[in-house]
């Protein structure tokens, strides 16, 4: 089995990245349980915050590192809160966490139509073979779908309870975990990283 350390603390990216990975016959070590200190995010797209965290990860403990950057663009916002989505309502000082989050951009959307409440999910996964890796590999993974207008389903984490999945006529919170895994915007960067990895003969 190849071991990698997966640079988040996120325990549901950890929970889904680590089932999704097994099947790769790769072992994912969490950051967190290797007393990794966190990258500071500074860059302004998903690619740069992901191969920022991936090479962070790998410099402190040596391991190939595997990192994702992801989040909620919404339509009606602008794109927003895109790369700021797990701090967008502390960022507006309407507190902080998962149920604040989904609080705060209920609001925004109060008065905005279903044909407006367009959205996408997307995810960049970055593969680092060592800190210094020249060629990182990336992978991009787009979820489109729409803003419900109230909290729908307990499984999941982030803003799947607002995440309205057309194909399946549910919130991506209402979904089994290997449907989920198998459509998400983590899911489909996952398995393109995956493929191109097995191309270049890193896996």
């Amino acid at each position: 089995m190849n071991q990698w350390v997966l640079a988040t603390g996120n325990a549901g990216k950890v929970r889904e990245l680590s089932e999704m990975l097994a099947d790769a016959g790769v072992t994912v070590v969490p950051q967190t349980a290797l007393n990794v200190t966190e990258a500071e995010e500074t860059g302004l797209s998903f690619i740069e915050n992901a191969i920022l965290k991936a090479r962070n990860a790998a410099a402190q403990t040596g391991l190939p590192a595997i990192a994702d950057d992801s989040g909620l663009a919404v339509d009606a916002l602008g794109g927003a809160p895109g790369i700021y989505s797990s701090r967008f309502a502390e960022r507006a000082g309407a507190g902080q966490g998962d149920a604040d989050n989904n609080a705060h951009l209920l609001k925004l959307l109060a008065d905005t139509p279903d044909d407006q409440r367009g959205a996408s999910f997307y995810c960049v996964m970055a593969f680092v073979a060592h800190a210094d890796d020249p060629v990182p590999v990336i992978a991009e993974g787009i979820w489109p779908g729409r803003i419900l207008t109230a909290l729908q389903g307990d499984q999941g984490f982030g803003y799947d309870p607002l995440f309205y999945v057309p194909e399946k006529d549910c919130s991506s919170a209402q979904l089994e975990k290997a449907v989920k895994n198998s459509i998400s915007h983590r899911g489909r960067a996952l398995s393109a990283l995956l493929s191109e990895l097995r191309k270049r003969g890193k896996l």
